[in-house]
């Protein structure tokens, strides 16, 4: 029978992972500088005004309630973090020298399972985030997605449609990311086998406020739409290899790059067509690794 872990809480579920207190008292000060984060935790990136708001309240309140961390196989002095990031990160902006912490014996898979399961219990991962966790539990460590819907508390066809998120084009999985794009509405253009095309849709998604079901209108527009020849206008067939280049080149740039060869010598021509100054900032930074604006001084 399935076990609703989410729903006992992170305390109950530390019980199915974890061995008992390492030492005779569980709770225990170490030095602030002894303790090194998470090296699995899935989250990326950490609100500045909630880490400020924390920082207040542990500042007055003190630390309401300790870290959890595991011993470090490499340094019998040095821990790692296994639940408290927000915390501790606040804990380093308050300097403080020391601070009270639970050791506890935790294996990889579970110092992973707890992070992602903390994080989600606070609704602190965004959906790429919580998709990348999703996967990295069944890269290293050889689950199926049934065990980790059972590890999570979540059911497998949730896990599923979180995954398919990673086969999104880069320039949508910025979007969602950036928390622009929403989720219901990546899904929908997951459906769209031409990333370039798919992020247009995206764009032009968030510029225009698309619901869900407008992107769903416009997805389906789009696979009934007939595809441009590639012949047409002259044009000769392409070779294998240019059309790979070219393929490459418009995944990584979101746009319907063509590329003309076959002149004499090996020359040719690279169009890289862009909608608007802002898509073409954005195209001109992936070109040339520096913002447009920072040449203008």
């Amino acid at each position: 029978m399935r076990k609703d872990r989410l729903g006992r809480g992170l305390g109950a579920l530390l019980g199915d992972y974890m061995e008992e207190p390492v030492g005779e008292t569980e709770v225990r000060r170490v030095p602030v500088g002894s303790i090194v984060p998470n090296p699995l935790q899935p989250r990326r990136d950490f609100s500045e005004a909630e880490l400020a708001e924390l920082v207040l309240s542990i500042s007055e309140n003190g630390l309401l309630q300790p870290l959890l961390v595991r011993p470090d196989t490499a340094s019998a002095e040095r821990y790692q973090l296994v639940a408290g990031e927000r915390r501790f990160r606040s804990i380093q902006r308050l300097e403080w020298t020391d601070v009270p912490v639970v050791v506890r014996e935790v294996s990889d898979e579970a110092l992973l399972v707890l992070a992602l399961v903390e994080n989600l219990q606070r609704e602190q991962l965004n959906a790429l985030e919580e998709a990348d966790g999703y996967q990295a539990l069944i890269d290293r460590f050889g689950m199926t997605q049934e065990e980790v819907a059972r590890a999570v508390g979540k059911e497998r066809s949730t896990v599923a449609n979180m995954l398919r998120l990673l086969k999104l084009p880069p320039s949508i999985r910025k979007l969602l990311q950036a928390g622009t794009l929403g989720m219901g509405h990546a899904r929908a253009l997951l459906s769209v086998d031409d990333p370039v095309r798919a992020g247009d849709l995206a764009r032009r998604a968030v510029a225009e406020g698309w619901s869900v079901r407008e992107v769903e209108r416009q997805v389906r527009a789009a696979r009934g739409a007939r595809p441009r020849s590639p012949d047409r206008g002259g044009r000769r067939a392409q070779d294998p290899l240019v059309r790979a280049l070219e393929e490459a080149l418009r995944e990584r740039l979101a746009t319907r790059v063509q590329i003309r060869a076959g002149g004499k010598k090996g020359k040719g021509v690279i169009e890289v067509p862009f909608h608007d100054t802002e898509d073409f900032e954005r195209i001109f930074a992936l070109i040339a690794g520096v913002e447009a604006s920072e040449l203008l001084g």
